[in-house]
């Protein structure tokens, strides 16, 4: 999403016509908050010129049918992602946290004023416990951000939110996305049915795309992490070919940007187009997206069914890797072997797979098809 909300800013500052009033429409529709001082003890940023960036797909349910969930009374992070960009800005990685790890949780200030007490349960809850008491995105992005420094050791420069309404608004702007579907899909729940290949999906078929997860495959997060990693590579190609149709640009950039919050360092509009400017050079053999290793919890709590925990050593790694500023997908950029390090100082509550040999990082590259192997 940190490449949709960048190259939403190219669509904008790259259109000759577009103006100081339409870009300060589109600016002031940016929600921007300092959290710097809600974070308290951090890691060290030992690479300044790289980033770190955490991206948030906020499952609030305000303005959607009830197939997308109901009940819920404050906003959760639905996706959870952080986009590594070197100093070097010759590739890039994007790692999506599963929302059921289990993890550590460390107390956050909460929309009363108040602390949370720190606690243990899925990563998910940490933008939840933000957003008690009246859905402060700030508040929630602020603990999400926390929980990632406290558990892994990187250090985080900059996030973006990104809500559920904003996607539709986009998807329709753009009169669909194509996306390719490598096995058929079938999730009644969300009024999602696709047969194997390809579909121009309309809004709620593209929510559902990236948002269903049961009756679809095993049911995992994993899988759908893979589909929403995918649909970002649709979606930013279909807006690119909609740059000649003003009136598509204009309604995708307004849906895009009244859906960010973003941290206030990072300058709004312009700070988007800046970073996605950064990384133009950047092939798109040379971005790779992964999904944190994980095993069920259950392994070792029998009577947990619903969450995971992170794979070691390989986690620790990984987590290395972004702090180093080194590749963790040492098979897709021929990198040299990462140091074994431990990122939490805590192995083994949250993280040892029992009895299993180490577990390989499986990634792919923002050019590769997830239709063709």
């Amino acid at each position: 999403m940190a490449w949709t909300a960048g190259s939403l800013a190219v669509l904008l500052l790259g259109t000759a016509a577009t103006g100081y009033l339409m870009f300060r429409h589109f600016n002031d529709n940016i929600a921007q908050a300092n959290i710097s001082k809600l974070l308290g003890k951090r890691p060290p940023d030992l690479h300044p010129q790289a980033e770190n960036i955490v991206v948030i797909g906020s499952d609030s349910r305000q303005g959607l049918a009830a197939q997308y969930g109901t009940g819920l009374t404050t906003d959760q992070s639905d996706t959870l992602i952080v986009i590594h960009i070197p100093a070097d800005r010759q590739w890039a990685e994007v790692m999506s946290i599963p929302r059921d790890s289990y993890v550590n949780i460390p107390s956050c200030l909460m929309g009363n004023g108040h602390l949370s007490s720190p606690t243990e349960f899925k990563i998910n809850e940490a933008f939840a416990l933000g957003n008690l008491y009246g859905n402060h995105t700030a508040l929630g992005a602020a603990c999400t951000i926390k929980t990632i420094e406290q558990d892994t050791g990187i250090y985080v420069n900059h996030f973006i939110v990104v809500n559920f309404t904003g996607f539709e608004g986009m998807v329709a702007a753009l009169g669909g996305v194509e996306e390719c579907s490598p096995v058929p899909l079938d999730a009644p729940e969300s009024g999602l049915d696709l047969s194997a290949g390809y579909h121009m999906l309309n809004p709620t078929e593209a929510l559902a795309y990236v948002r269903a997860r049961y009756g679809l495959g095993d049911g995992s997060d994993l899988e759908r992490i893979v589909r929403q990693q995918a649909f970002m590579t649709s979606l930013i190609s279909r807006a690119r070919s909609e740059w000649y149709n003003p009136m598509a640009i204009y309604q995708f950039l307004a849906a895009a940007t009244s859906s960010l919050t973003v941290d206030s360092q990072l300058g709004g509009l312009l700070g988007l187009y800046n970073l996605e400017q950064s990384l133009r050079s950047v092939p798109t053999s040379k971005i790779a997206f992964f999904a944190l290793p994980n095993y069920p919890r259950a392994d070792v709590v029998k009577t947990d069914t619903a969450n995971v925990l992170w794979t070691q050593p390989e986690d620790s790694e990984i987590f290395a890797s972004f702090r180093d500023d080194v590749p963790a997908s040492a098979s897709l950029f021929a990198a040299p072997p990462l140091p074994a390090k431990l990122a939490s100082g805590r192995p083994g509550k949250f993280g040892v797979s029992p009895g299993s040999p180490p577990a390989d990082i499986t990634s792919r590259t923002a050019s590769q098809n997830i239709c063709v192997s």
